[in-house]
């Protein structure tokens, strides 16, 4: 029997599928378990977090319609679920993107009504968009009456919205949750995960997935990163070096390799954040003892890497002929 009507969209959030990956690694004696968070409304897992950082601030009246002027930093996915939850509410919403942000989530941003910036210019020290779209925001913040900054790289709404989803994760697998692979950015995830994993008592071995190149856990020359979601130029206030027990970097290219590895193997089109905790799983699988359960975040889903990941052209561009390393 189907369940009650929700009462608004946004009610949807949260309680994505759980689902094993049965053809993903033939001959791999352990189960793997996918969390697929395309399935929320705004078609990310960073639905949970824009949810948790504003509906405090709606209740209480902090924010108000008409009023009120939501401003954040985004490289796409978290902009998408602020812009539906400001438009659900009548909130007024600044986003400061950048020259990574996909085609698509732009234009999905002004189907709601979005007001956008785009960073064109890297900062000089990094080379990266971050820190001068940090910038920006704190100009907009300044400048703007009335105005709120989520602020979803220091913000602790941002991992205890994570809990849940780890909560999700343990109940579906009777608590029995041998390894976590999660990518990194703002680290709200992995930190929400690994707090809830820790006052639970699960045992699970954590493992952060990070870009090559990426500033987060240092010890990286920083290089250009061409897909973004995962990885930062900056170590982002939330990182808890003690959150994941182990730390696998991944590069551009093992991302689209592992995407594509899921498209030919389990017939999912996933986001690169994805691509990487699967090339992090790959790289790992020889030390994972057998009957192991190991669940992997995916983060979003592909349709929004349409013209890069899934673009034959994009790929031989800017890696050359590497079909090899997903045909095996």
């Amino acid at each position: 029997m189907p369940g009650a009507p929700f009462r608004g969209i946004l009610e949807t959030i949260g309680n994505t599928p759980l689902v094993e990956l049965e053809s993903l690694l033939p001959g791999f004696p352990s189960a793997v378990y996918a969390k697929v968070e395309r399935f929320n409304p705004g078609g990310s897992i960073k639905d949970r977090s824009a949810v948790r950082m504003l509906i405090d601030a709606v209740r209480s009246g902090e924010l108000e319609p008409g009023r009120s002027v939501v401003v954040e930093s985004s490289s796409g996915n978290l902009a998408v679920g602020l812009a539906q939850i400001c438009r659900y509410f009548g909130l007024r919403f600044i986003c400061v993107v950048d020259g990574k942000t996909t085609g698509q989530n732009l234009s999905i941003l002004a189907a709601f009504g979005a007001e956008v910036e785009v960073v064109t210019e890297r900062d000089e020290l990094t080379g990266e968009y971050l820190p001068v779209r940090l910038r920006r925001v704190r100009e907009l913040v300044e400048s703007t009456p009335h105005s709120f900054w989520p602020n979803q790289y220091a913000n602790l709404l941002n991992p205890l919205a994570h809990e849940g989803t780890m909560r999700e994760i343990a109940d579906a697998l009777g608590g029995r949750v041998d390894y976590l692979f999660a990518s990194v950015s703002t680290f709200g995830t992995l930190r929400g995960c690994a707090d809830y994993i820790r006052g639970e008592g699960l045992g699970t071995t954590v493992v952060a997935v990070d870009a090559v190149g990426s500033a987060i856990f240092g010890g990286q020359e920083p290089t250009l990163r061409l897909i973004p979601g995962h990885g930062a130029s900056v170590v982002p206030p939330l990182m808890d070096p003690s959150a994941p027990d182990e730390v696998v970097h991944v590069t551009d290219v093992e991302c689209v390799a592992a995407c594509r590895r899921l498209v030919g193997r389990e017939a999912i089109l996933a986001g690169g954040s994805s691509g990487a905790a699967v090339a992090a799983l790959m790289k790992m699988r020889d030390r994972i003892p057998p009957g192991s359960n190991c669940a992997v975040i995916f983060p979003d889903g592909g349709d929004r890497y349409l013209d890069t990941i899934y673009s034959d052209d994009w790929v031989h561009r800017n890696f050359g002929e590497i079909a090899h390393l997903w045909k095996d």
